[in-house]
């Protein structure tokens, strides 16, 4: 028998590396188109290698056109919009004795204010596909995490705007849910530019607090993503989800 079931459409931000490239991966062996949204586009081609499905697109999220720039690529190469995952995020040290107002900005902007506009612009489209949002935050801002407090901050924001996404959307017929990831074999800490002594002693920290004693891989973040996105989730709205080894409960 044919299936002539259309292809769900998937946006994943933050696509080029780690649990976005997972995350696109995922959906693109589930027979999902997908834009994968990134700064740069040489990681976005690695991600889309051997994934025909995936079509990479070169954005910077906190662009002041970057929402419309998203949208419209899914819209116009496939007619449709199925689900958005804001997972692109950056990391950002520093005691607030010694913040850096610049540096501070950009964090908020990308973990924070990106995320809202590019769902902001998506709702018209995902209300025509009874949609879902995927908004991706981290387990350690239910902790407190000093050093990186403003990264744990923004996190949680995005933590509280899903539950608070999930009531108003819902009668638009569109579920909001995230994922909070603990330890994640990742690069954001490459990307925050510590050495590799400093980012020895941030995996020290993170396996003395997970109670499952490693370090977690994209690919089972990605799990979570792609089974809270499911039709048979349909009834599932609200959720932040930990991925985290059992690090929020210990």
């Amino acid at each position: 028998m044919i299936d002539h079931t259309p292809r769900r459409v998937v946006v994943v931000t933050g696509a080029g590396t780690g649990i976005g490239r997972a995350t696109a991966r995922a959906f693109s062996s589930a027979r999902a188109h997908v834009i994968a949204v990134g700064r740069r586009t040489a990681p976005l081609t690695e991600t889309a290698t051997d994934h025909p499905l995936i079509t990479p697109l070169a954005v910077d999220v906190t662009a002041a056109d970057a929402p419309d720039r998203v949208v419209r690529a899914a819209l116009d190469r496939h007619g449709r919009l199925d689900v958005l995952v804001n997972n692109a995020g950056i990391a950002g040290g520093g005691d607030l004795a010694d913040l850096d107002e610049t540096a501070a900005r950009r964090q908020l902007e990308t973990n924070l204010l990106a995320p809202v506009r590019l769902a902001h612009a998506a709702v018209p489209a995902l209300t025509d596909a009874q949609g879902v949002i995927v908004n991706v935050t981290t387990a350690v801002g239910q902790r407190a995490w000093p050093g990186s407090a403003l990264y744990a901050a923004g996190k949680t924001a995005l933590d509280s705007l899903t539950r608070s996404w999930a009531v108003e959307l819902a009668p638009r017929g569109v579920r909001v849910v995230a994922v909070a990831p603990g330890a994640i074999d990742t690069p954001i800490g490459t990307h925050q530019g510590l050495d590799p002594q400093q980012r020895d002693a941030v995996r020290a920290w993170q396996l003395a607090h997970t109670p499952l004693g490693r370090i977690g891989d994209p690919e089972e973040v990605a799990w979570a993503i792609l089974r809270l996105c499911e039709p048979a989730a349909a009834f599932v709205t609200g959720v932040v989800l930990p991925v985290d080894g059992g690090a929020v409960v210990a």
